[in-house]
């Protein structure tokens, strides 16, 4: 029987709790948890810990919120881990980090690499109209998601916001930690290297980025909308009062000139696009609450002629 593996588990956000909770649950030999330093949060500002750590803590587990992992080489180097997985963990690994570690640092990448390589996988995959994504275990480089890759798994997008594609992909990562385990404990592992000609990358999403433009054909307004929802969300304006927009659907049959609010009712708001149009079915006012479009149109004087821009 293969012996079981010391592993270190670093990550940071609700998405890579799953993944640390089913490999507990799975038996697997976690060592120790690394994850961000808590942050003021709130108005109060106050000191806050990664989901992660609040897991790790749960689980009775070390926990180490390093300011900066290079500088802990040596505190590192004595836990005596085999390997590290990484998911969603936010900050760069030096070649000492990486050294450490016999059996490699294997990271759970949000996308279908070499696809998507980068900060924003999910939003992206949705924006470039992608119909499926998955999660990607490949070997951690010093170059950016490069590494050889040891597992694949797929799942369709669907009409998914980035909210819902999130859970979708953190569940799967934690199907995919502990497969990856599993087989590098067994010892047979067999990497694929990635290719190189279908790399693309994704930046860090600015809230500028999410500015709609209604003269684009509707699809494209659409994958905007679900892709930036729920934060930091796609967002126009209304008579100069900000709106972001957190999820619509497609509008059959609609003419007239981009932006114009075609009717406002209780199923939205539809607004004509480049080509098509969008039934706005969820958003915020400035100042306000998230809310259906529906109740926006009840309570506010927007009508058909109206512009969104």
């Amino acid at each position: 029987m293969a012996a079981p593996l010391k592993i270190i588990y670093a990550g940071s956000p609700q998405y890579a709790v799953p993944a640390l909770e089913k490999l507990i649950e799975s038996g697997k030999n976690v060592v120790a948890v690394i994850t961000q330093p808590d942050k003021p949060v709130g108005r109060r500002q106050a000191l806050t810990p990664t989901p992660v750590k609040l897991c790790a803590q749960k689980h009775g587990l070390p926990v180490f919120d390093f300011a900066k992992i290079r500088d802990h080489v040596a505190e590192i180097k004595e836990l005596g881990a085999d390997i590290m997985l990484t998911c969603a963990y936010g900050q760069l690994l030096t070649e000492q980090i990486l050294n450490i570690f016999p059996k490699g640092v294997w990271n759970l990448h949000a996308s279908l690499l070499p696809k998507f390589r980068g900060a924003s996988p999910v939003q992206s995959s949705i924006l470039a109209g992608e119909t499926h994504t998955g999660v990607t275990v490949m070997k951690t480089e010093l170059t950016l998601d490069t590494g050889d890759i040891l597992l694949v798994k797929r799942c369709e997008i669907g009409n998914l916001t980035s909210g819902g594609l999130f859970a979708k992909l953190s569940q799967l990562s934690a199907e995919a930690a502990v497969e990856a385990v599993g087989y590098l404990e067994k010892g047979n592992v067999q990497l694929l290297m990635q290719d190189e000609s279908k790399a693309t990358l994704c930046k860090k999403i600015n809230k500028s980025d999410c500015k709609i433009d209604f003269n684009e054909p509707h699809e494209a307004v659409l994958r905007k909308i679900k892709a930036f929802s729920p934060a930091p969300a796609a967002f126009c304006y209304f008579n100069g009062s900000l709106l972001n927009i957190f999820d619509a659907e497609p509008c059959v049959g609609v003419s007239g000139a981009a932006g114009t609010v075609i009717a406002a009712d209780k199923r939205g708001i539809s607004v004509a696009c480049g080509t098509g149009g969008v039934i706005i079915t969820e958003l915020q006012p400035a100042g306000g609450k998230r809310m259906r479009a529906a109740d926006f149109v009840n309570g506010r004087k927007i009508k058909a002629g109206d512009i969104l821009d």
